[in-house]
């Protein structure tokens, strides 16, 4: 196969162009870039026509792997299928406001700000929410700010964050930048967090305690209520990684287990855009003791209207640019009400049953390092096997399937983090298992074939040590 450059370098000839104007009418001195700033021509560049160009992109944008395009299992992404009516509705013009636009003329869009915290509230069991962080590791700093500024309140700030070692891996970095230092706690045979051994971490300088949950083992943290009471008899907070929520939202409300901060994403389990940079959304909520250091600004219904409040006497103050992310909370509050209170459980039951599904085809193909039950992921393993579970990512390409999530969490060695998501169907996923089966038969019957994988790609086995460290990102003419 052509490698990309190919595509277009190659048929580049002599006097090819692709545009054709008239020749300018103004004078030279008017021009808007001065002459000696211009670059008239570029060294060896192609000289193509326009159809080559626009077929040049456009087969380039077909190389992009998306969940329009194929299965997406990326393990603890949540990489489920974004409705078009979304992308309509948070399309319409009445919504496009200039963010510095007076209060009373944006009224319909603090409504929605104010009715997208109210469904969070009522889906999570906490007391407020904030919209404003950008992302879910922004939604992670914002909430041990908030922990911090809490307990500052309260006379102590403590000096150590509590983090399970099957935690999301951007919790450590989310504490650190909130001014703590990081302890981790092992989870136990069961994959998940002993109320016994918490208790021996537990002294005067604790903090938090960061959780997600379910964890990246894809296992609940049955534990949790026994938990939280343990760190609020100590004076300490539990702060729930919620960007698992797709496993259980509509059946389990975290605020009932006695969760003090949770983040969630609305770019995993509300459907928006992911991926691509953002822009993501990481709303945090609240128990009540709590509410009032909260970020700005705060909407709120006031009468007959709504309001914002800019200033607070304790909270933490600004963490993002005017409200967040507001077309992103436009096309979650779409999927919402689309779903209705419902159906919001149905798709916790589905991204859990489509797992599960997963697993039981696989069990017994491919290690299982945690036997206990898992809800929206499913975790694997290379033990025994006659290649590495980068190999089985790879091969996985040839097939036009994107790789699940590798090598995390790592407590799982080679691991295989695997989530479907509820918006695929069982056909799709009878494919991907056929597909594994496949790949599983050619690694025991010629291991070294898989190991050279992939075969029908662009570009081949890539040395990703230093494509990270050295990338090409500009085109060269001896890199063609």
């Amino acid at each position: 196969m052509n490698s990309l450059p190919e595509l277009i370098f190659n048929i580049s000839r002599e006097g090819k162009i692709g545009y054709s104007f008239s020749e300018c009418e103004f004078p030279e001195d008017l021009a808007v870039v001065d002459n000696d700033k211009k670059r008239n021509d570029i060294p060896d560049f192609p000289q193509v026509s326009e159809v080559e160009v626009v077929r040049h992109y456009t087969n380039l944008s077909h190389l992009n792997h998306s969940v329009d395009s194929g299965f997406y299992p990326l393990g603890s992404c949540t990489m489920k299928y974004n409705p078009k009516v979304n992308e309509r509705v948070a399309s319409f013009e009445g919504l496009q406001a200039h963010p510095y636009s007076p209060h009373n003329l944006v009224q319909g869009n603090l409504e929605i700000i104010t009715t997208l915290e109210d469904w969070l509230i009522k889906i999570t069991g906490m007391k407020a929410f904030t919209l404003a962080p950008a992302a879910g590791a922004h939604g992670e700093l914002t909430g041990m700010m908030v922990i911090r500024r809490y307990l500052e309140a309260h006379g102590n700030a403590r000096k150590v964050v509590l983090i399970p070692d099957s935690a999301h891996g951007t919790n450590p970095s989310s504490a650190h930048f909130a001014g703590y230092e990081v302890k981790e706690i092992p989870s136990n045979s069961d994959g998940i967090i002993d109320t016994d051994t918490l208790k021996e971490y537990l002294n005067e300088d604790v903090a938090a305690l960061m959780m997600t949950n379910p964890n990246t083992l894809g296992i609940f943290e049955k534990n949790i209520v026994e938990i939280a009471a343990a760190l609020h008899e100590n004076g300490s907070l539990l702060y729930m990684d919620g960007a698992n929520m797709n496993a259980f939202m509509g059946v389990v409300k975290p605020g009932d287990l006695g969760v003090d901060v949770i983040h969630l994403n609305l770019h995993k389990t509300f459907a928006t855009p992911h991926g691509g940079g953002g822009p993501g959304s990481g709303p945090i909520g609240v128990s009540e003791n709590i509410v009032e250091f909260l970020p700005v600004p705060l909407v709120h219904k006031s009468g007959n209207g709504f309001v914002v409040d800019y200033f607070t006497e304790g909270g933490i103050g600004r963490v993002k640019n005017f409200y967040g992310q507001f077309l992103v909370m436009v096309r979650a509050l779409a999927y919402l009400m689309t779903l209705g209170r419902e159906n919001i459980r149905k798709v916790a039951e589905d991204a859990v049953l489509n797992a599960n599904y997963i697993r039981k085809n696989l069990e017994g193909l491919l290690d299982l390092p945690y036997s206990a039950k898992t809800l929206h992921e499913v975790i694997f393993s290379d033990k025994d096997l006659p290649v590495k579970t980068l190999d089985i990512a790879k091969r996985l390409l040839d097939y036009g399937i994107h790789p699940f999530t590798i090598y995390f969490p790592l407590i799982v060695h080679g691991a295989m983090m695997i989530e479907p998501t509820e918006t695929e169907s069982k056909e799709t996923l009878d494919v991907f298992i056929d597909t594994m089966k496949k790949i599983l038969e050619e690694a025991r019957e010629k291991p070294e074939f898989v190991q050279g994988a992939p075969y029908n790609t662009p570009v081949s086995r890539l040395d990703e040590v230093q494509a990270a460290r050295n990338p090409t990102l500009k085109w060269e003419k001896e890199n063609v």
